[in-house]
């Protein structure tokens, strides 16, 4: 940093990261121009005065503050943040930060060795002429994760974990010693000793559990579990404690609820479960229909703070990979105990409804009731009832299609968004073999249930969240009573910014798009750009940008309604045997009928927050375990041709879509070699620049599987030949 005077000219660059390094290094202190001139050994005039305009246009980029007329500081309102670290395979990291604006670039020498998810602290860099905000990792809060899963590879005096999609800078070091008997190419959950630090880049670890060998069905679906920290073993102790739970019902209990046990009841799942946690009654009663939501009653047998409660709070959510489900809950529980099996008598926690041949609802109460399901239907028997099966009690399941219809129009009507989304679904044999790829659709039987779920979520919402002003006193806000602490599902409004960019997108095709007006306005506008999109080439291509500008659905204790179901109150409520906000909900509900106060919102904002992580958590898994039967399903038919479409489009590529099985890979931007192709990221498209030829997201295209990478969970393809 020092140079003679009169030496060799400092230049802008060389300034730039002078004041930088000295500003960070001292990030509370208010500096004159004569201190820092002294600091950096700054002592020409020239290099004083450009010195002087730097830091100015340092204060302009918010880098610097401007204490006085000749005095600077570090910026610390603006340029230290805190948030989240994502690290990229392509070395292209990034932060976000908590206050959710946007990413910010992190190069691989200013990152600290983070690691993806790690809370991390950064301070802004001065922003370089013609180049992108960047941010500088100066302490690593927390680590996300303190473990991995990978393959082993074992050398004569050492071994190492090499982790799938480099979330490592470095693979992890593993003494040999603390290896538990694994060796090279077996799947291995290892755990972290030390991270890397200024004495030592490398990560230490040691194995905690060998999964087994590469390519084992079994294997492959406990790695993933274990890579997103999800468990894929039940703990005995818990197993235990369910084992001593007592199924039987008394006498004394019965007393207490209301009895259904008489009323025709059923279940109607897919074919495959084994948790029935919903089940429907109905009834005639004078002109009108008494219908029943009853909900497997989990909370009567799960203590709040039991041994069984904890793990369920640890886990939060039931995940259902494609050959299995991880409950949430032990198997005695979730399967027998709480499942609403037919035959049986079972506690349940109950909404009740009167419906008018229109579905309006006459009255409804809450009650914890028990009940005796008179029959199992699979999704597919409903169905076939529906479209004219003669079968015995039919009439019951006609009644509730058509009471669920009018639901269905009504909840429209009032303004929800239309987005009935397909789910990718295998068959698979005895070895968990994929033997056949489809998109699950909406029928009237699953919306059946849908909306009789929807109504009693929204229902129990409702009786806590909507408070009445005292009587005589309506006009007065502030004497208002205020709700109970409670958990909702909340979902905000679309980004504007999206939906702007959604309404200029969609002009060029010929429809129009509200983004002002009422939240109604919006998603009635949003409803008629679905219909109007039906059975055209651009539907896709319109429904997958429509999605991106949706906000995701979350739990909270602060209600902020339901944008997409337009529903101003709503709640989980109806699957508290794979979801333990419905248990929260379920115990509060019970709380507060026992006239007890308003729960602590500190403690259940907390939980709220856990659980929608670990959902997203739990998604993401699930989406990985369908990546991998996706590339096993293709891997024998390598080099085989298929019509698709563009279902995603990055500037390294064009992801695609087979029409026949729905299976997506990707055709890498190398492989477009018949042009240069720039990414058009607001048209959704490539665009070549010599020949103008353009992939557009939602475009027709003929693929050749070119090779199905099981270790990475990677299918590509390639252009097929004309």
């Amino acid at each position: 940093m020092s140079k003679k005077k009169g030496g060799k000219r400092l230049n802008k660059k060389q300034i730039i990261e002078m004041l930088q390094l000295f500003f960070q290094e001292h990030p509370n202190e208010t500096f004159s121009f004569k201190q820092i001139f002294r600091a950096l050994k700054i002592d020409t005039h020239p290099a004083k005065m450009l010195a002087i305009d730097t830091m100015d246009e340092m204060a302009w980029d918010d880098y610097l503050s401007k204490a006085s007329d000749n005095s600077y500081r570090l910026n610390t309102k603006t340029q230290i943040q805190e948030g989240t670290f994502i690290r990229k395979a392509n070395g292209k990291n990034s932060f976000m930060p908590d206050d959710g604006g946007k990413p910010i670039f992190v190069s691989e020498r200013n990152s600290m060795f983070a690691l993806n998810g790690d809370r991390v602290k950064v301070t802004m860099m001065a922003r370089r002429e013609k180049h992108i905000k960047e941010a500088m990792v100066v302490e690593i809060l927390s680590h996300k994760m303190d473990q991995a899963v990978g393959k082993l590879k074992v050398e004569k005096d050492y071994a190492f974990l090499v982790t799938e999609g480099n979330i490592f800078v470095h693979d992890i070091l593993i003494p040999k010693k603390k290896l538990k008997g694994g060796k090279t190419g077996d799947k291995a959950v290892v755990k972290i000793t030390q991270w890397p630090s200024k004495d030592s880049k490398n990560i230490v670890g040691e194995v905690i559990d060998v999964l087994g060998k590469e390519g084992d069905n079994n294997v492959e679906m406990h790695a993933i579990l274990a890579q997103y920290g999800l468990p894929y073993k039940y703990p005995k102790a818990v197993e235990d404690a369910a084992e001593k739970i007592e199924p039987g019902i008394t006498e004394q209990e019965i007393r207490r609820r209301e009895d259904f046990r008489d009323v025709w009841t059923c279940t109607i799942d897919p074919k495959d479960a084994k948790d029935f946690d919903d089940a429907l009654s109905i009834r005639k009663q004078d002109k009108f229909y008494e219908v029943g939501v009853h909900i497997a009653d989990v909370s009567h047998y799960v203590k709040e703070g039991s041994i069984i409660d904890k793990e369920a709070v640890k886990r939060a959510t039931s995940v259902y990979l494609v050959d299995r489900t991880i409950p949430m809950l032990p198997e005695r529980l979730c399967n027998f105990i709480c499942s609403l099996r037919p035959d049986e008598e079972k506690l349940c926690y109950s909404v009740i409804f009167v419906l008018d041949e229109d579905a309006n609802i006459k009255r409804g109460h809450i009650a914890h009731t028990v009940i005796k399901s008179n029959r199992r239907y699979a999704y597919e028997e409903v169905q076939e009832i529906l479209e004219g099966k003669e079968s015995e009690n039919s009439e019951n399941l006609k009644t509730l299609d058509r009471l669920a219809k009018k639901l269905r129009e009504k909840r429209f009507k009032g303004g929800a968004v239309k987005f009935d989304r397909e789910e990718l679904h295998f068959d698979i044999d005895k070895d968990g073999k994929p033997i056949r790829a489809y998109f699950k659709k909406s029928t009237d039987a699953t919306q059946l249930i849908e909306e009789f779920m929807l109504l009693a979520n929204k229902f129990v919402a409702e009786s806590i969240g909507k408070v009445q002003s005292p009587r005589n006193n309506r006009s007065n806000q502030s004497t208002q009573k205020k709700a109970k602490t409670f958990v909702y599902r909340i979902h905000d409004q679309p980004d504007p910014t999206k939906l702007e960019s959604l309404r200029e997108f969609v002009v060029k095709f010929g429809y129009k798009l509200k983004t002002a007006g009422t939240k109604g306005a919006i998603s009635k506008s949003l409803n008629s750009l679905m219909d109007g999109c039906q059975g055209k080439k651009e539907q896709k291509l319109i429904e997958t940008v429509a999605l991106r500008a949706m906000m995701k659905a979350k739990y909270s204790t602060h209600n902020i309604g339901h944008y997409g179901l337009a529903f101003d109150y709503y709640t989980h409520f109806t699957s508290p045997i794979r979801r333990y906000p419905d248990t929260m909900v379920h115990r509060l509900l019970t709380k507060y009928q026992d006239a007890a106060r308003s729960a602590n919102q500190e403690k259940y904002e907390e939980l709220c927050e856990h659980c929608s992580d670990m959902e997203v958590v739990a998604q993401q898994a699930e989406r990985d375990s369908i990546k991998y039967k996706m590339v096993e399903f293709m891997a024998d038919k390598v080099g085989e041709t298929y019509d698709a479409h563009i279902s995603g489009i990055q500037s390294y590529g064009i992801y695609c879509e087979i029409d026949e099985n729905h299976c997506e890979g990707m055709v890498p931007m190398h492989d477009l070699d018949d042009d240069y192709y720039d990414f058009d990221e607001k048209n959704y498209c490539l665009v070549g620049r010599r020949h103008h030829h353009k992939y557009q997201l939602g475009d027709s295209i003929r693929i050749k599987v070119a090779r199905a990478n099981i270790e990475k969970r990677q299918l590509d393809f390639a252009l097929a030949e004309e």
